[in-house]
This record gives structure tokens, C-alpha cells and sequence, in this order.
């Protein structure tokens, strides 16, 4: 008698490193999607509230973006960097023209790691030095440099590092030794901070790199203003400031097209790296920057895959979408309705200590009675909620964050589904804390 096949979880395990970690006790097969929601290989039908990882930005099989991509790979797959390609040129002078930086230039990679990657190296070799600021709780992606400036200790797997990096605070709001002051005595106080670490520098500092809001480390997000009130010590020191937008980006937070507009008092940064949903789950992320620092290399570069002819049609369609239908008007109004339900929710529920975001970036915190960080708490929710057919993901550095963040034509409608099965795994998830607690 033939063995039973093994079933794919277990041949996943047998080939992939143990800390490629799956969602769920039952992990998920996801075999094709429509709109916002998502089917599993048993047919099962789910609202997807965290777009694979802030990805699938519009729609799942937008039919502006499956028609470029397969117009595209019917006629030419891949070209390289070395040739003249119109989608890369016509999508780099798109995303030139938003990101309001002047005199800019673009280079694409194929993910956000890769982006956030080779916004260091321009701000290196520009100024010359190694040494970067970062945020702490920040993530910036899975390369050895990028988590060389990664300050949540859950996603830096180690402390060897190609950078001389100084944390400074200001990403988390309502946490740490700063929590109960004021939002201008909080900003006054970090730039106190960054001063101080400055004072600790040898020589040039190279750049800041900072997320608007911390996408891993939980949705936390810092005053309006901190980094406009960065930006002037910055200046006077000679120091870039990065932006990573790879989940800020596009008009997610509907108050802003870029998180840092939120910060703009003195213009945008020199360079911002983007990623994730402008490709609608198409591989393609990039930096765009004053030309001034785009220009820094002195040796010949090139990106393979990098701005490839169908990722970057299919990205150029999915961005004239978004921008015709105003989903960044939509996130704004469709996210604050659903805010506002959230915080209705968790008013009578201790296990939740906090709703925060804006647009359709959205984060609930739990936490124990004591209010320490729940993960556990965080873990049933997450499986209460897919039970109840809906797909939400996690983050923060205890893993203690429900993250929310739905394609940007989520529906008024929808919207109040996932509200309403939110509402039940976090009273589920309450109940299952009140249990444990029990004598």
C-alpha cells in the first residue's frame, strides 16, 4: 500500500529554513483571489484585511493590471537595465513627478529590502561615512544592511553589521520614557535626544533613515512634525534623510500620498524608497532622490530584474488606476469610518490596549490586565479571525499587534464585515485571557 502524499505544510517544512515562519495553526494555501477577498485550496472564501504584506494594493486580479502584465510578457519578458525600455521610463517619470523632490532621479530594484539597500549605499558613498541614524522598533527589510538599521530586536537576527548605527527614539508614541509627555514636549524631547546622539558621533554621520509609520514594529507612528523638527538638526549637520515608504507609501495613510507629508514643513527628504503596493504584487520597489545624491556613484551598477518590462507595465497601470479612482480618498474616508469602529469595539474590552493608524493602516494593540504586551492575546485573535473568515495580520516586537491593511477599494460594506469579525475574535481573545487568569 502506497504511503498518504505528505501534506504541503509538512514538505514546506522539510525544504524551507526553520525561521521562514506561516501564519496560523493550520497554515494557509491561498490559490487565487478576486477584489478584496482571497480563496484557500478548500474552496473557503476570506476578506483580506493585510493585502499579502501591504502588497496587493488595489485590488486582488485588478483587470487593469493582469491585462499590462499579460500583454506585456506576450511580448517581451525581460530586457536588463543596459536597454532602453519605455514602461521603466514612463513609471520613473510618474513616480518623479509625485514625489515632489526636486530635480529627481529613480532607480528600480525588485523589493523593499533591495530599495532600502541602495538608498544606504547612495547616502554613504555621498557623504562618505558609514555611520546611519535609525528609529528604534524600525524594520527596513531582510538584507545585511538593512537590518543593520533595523531596531526591533524581533527581526535582527544579528549583531554583526556593515554600519556604525545610533537608534534614536520618536517611532512609538505611546510607550517608553517619553509616553506621558505632551505631543510637542514628546517631540522636543527626541530632538533633545538626537542631539545628544549626535554628540556621540565620530565625524560625519551619513543619513537618517526613518518609517513615517512603523509598519513591523505595530503601526506606531510618531507627532506630526517630528521629522520636520528632525530635518532642521539634520540640516545643520550636512545628515540625508531617507523615508522608507515601502508600506506608507501611494496614499495609504489618506491624509498624504507619502507618509513624510505628514512632516513637510521643511520639504521632502532626499531620498524615499518604495515598494510593496505599487506593483499590486508584482516584484518592484526603487528609490527616488535629489539627483545630486543619485549621481554619488563612481562605479558602474545595474539592477537585472530591477524595472523589468511587465513589472513595471503592470505597475504603471496599477498607479493610473489609484490615482484616477482617488483610493487615496478613499483610504482616508473608508479607513476613518472603520477607526472609529474599532474604537467603539475596543472601549469595553481591556485586552485592547490601543487603536491607532490612519487611512487603511491601521493597528490594534492588546495586551494583558497589567497592560504588558499580550502576544498571546494577539495569536488567538489572529486565528479567531480566520475562523470568522477574515485574514488580518501581526506585528509589533512582542508580536502583540493586530495589523490592518485591506486593498485601498475596500467598500464601506466590507469595511463593516471585517469590523464585525474583528468584534468577535478580540471578545474570544478577551474571554480566552479571562480564562487563563482564572484560579
Amino acid at each position: 500500500m502506497k504511503p498518504a502524499p505528505a501534506s504541503l505544510h509538512a514538505r514546506h517544512r522539510a525544504v524551507m529554513p526553520d525561521w521562514l515562519g506561516l501564519y496560523y495553526r493550520e497554515p494557509l494555501e491561498l490559490t487565487h483571489g478576486e477584489g478584496r477577498h482571497v480563496w484557500d485550496a478548500h474552496g473557503r472564501r476570506y476578506l483580506d484585511f493585510y493585502g499579502g504584506v501591504l502588497t496587493t494594493m488595489t485590488a486582488h486580479a485588478l483587470p487593469e493590471v493582469t491585462k499590462a502584465v499579460g500583454e506585456q510578457a506576450g511580448r517581451i519578458l525581460h530586457t536588463s537595465t543596459f536597454y532602453l525600455d519605455r514602461h521603466m521610463v514612463e513609471l520613473a517619470e510618474r513616480i518623479a513627478a509625485l514625489s515632489r523632490i526636486p530635480d529627481p532621479r529613480v532607480f528600480f530594484t525588485t523589493s523593499g529590502t533591495e530599495a532600502n539597500d541602495t538608498a544606504l549605499l547612495l547616502a554613504t558613498a555621498h557623504r562618505r561615512s558609514h555611520q546611519v541614524l535609525a528609529m528604534r522598533n524600525s524594520y527596513h527589510g531582510r538584507s545585511f544592511s538593512s537590518i543593520a538599521v533595523t531596531g526591533n530586536s524581533a527581526w535582527s537576527p544579528t549583531a554583526l553589521s556593515p554600519l556604525q548605527t545610533l537608534y534614536v527614539h520618536g517611532g512609538v508614541r505611546t510607550r517608553g520614557p517619553y509616553a506621558h509627555l505632551s505631543d510637542a514636549e514628546f517631540t522636543a524631547a527626541c530632538v533633545a535626544d538626537l542631539e545628544d546622539v549626535l554628540g556621540q558621533a565620530h565625524g560625519t554621520v551619513a543619513a537618517l533613515i526613518a518609517e513615517p509609520v512603523q509598519g513591523v514594529g505595530g503601526f506606531t507612528a510618531p507627532p506630526d512634525g517630528l521629522y520636520a523638527a528632525f530635518r532642521e538638526v539634520l540640516d545643520r549637520h550636512g545628515i540625508l534623510w531617507i523615508s522608507d515608504e515601502v508600506q506608507t507609501g501611494w496614499g495609504r495613510t489618506g491624509d498624504h500620498f507619502w507618509g513624510w507629508q505628514a512632516h513637510a514643513e521643511n520639504g521632502p527628504p532626499d531620498l524615499v524608497t518604495f515598494a510593496k503596493g505599487l506593483g499590486n504584487g508584482m516584484a518592484v520597489g526603487g528609490v527616488v532622490g535629489r539627483a545630486e545624491v543619485m549621481n554619488s556613484l563612481d562605479a558602474h551598477s545595474v539592477s537585472t530584474f530591477g524595472g523589468s518590462p511587465v513589472t513595471t507595465a503592470a505597475a504603471l497601470a496599477n498607479l493610473t488606476y489609484l490615482l484616477e479612482h482617488d483610493l487615496q480618498g478613499n483610504a482616508r474616508r473608508v479607513g476613518g469610518l472603520l477607526a472609529e469602529r474599532l474604537r467603539a469595539i475596543a472601549a469595553g474590552l481591556p485586552v485592547v490596549r490601543e487603536v491607532r493608524g490612519r487611512g487603511l493602516m491601521l493597528g490594534i494593540e492588546l495586551a494583558e490586565r497589567d497592560g504588558t504586551p499580550s502576544g498571546r492575546a494577539a495569536a488567538a485573535a489572529l486565528e479567531h479571525c480566520r475562523e470568522g473568515g477574515l485574514l488580518v495580520g501581526r506585528g509589533g516586537r512582542e508580536g502583540n499587534v493586530l495589523r490592518i491593511a485591506p486593498p485601498l477599494t475596500l467598500t464601506v460594506a466590507e469595511a463593516e464585515q471585517g469590523a464585525a469579525v474583528l468584534e468577535q475574535a478580540l471578545r474570544r481573545s478577551q474571554q480566552d485571557l479571562d480564562t487563563l487568569e482564572r484560579p
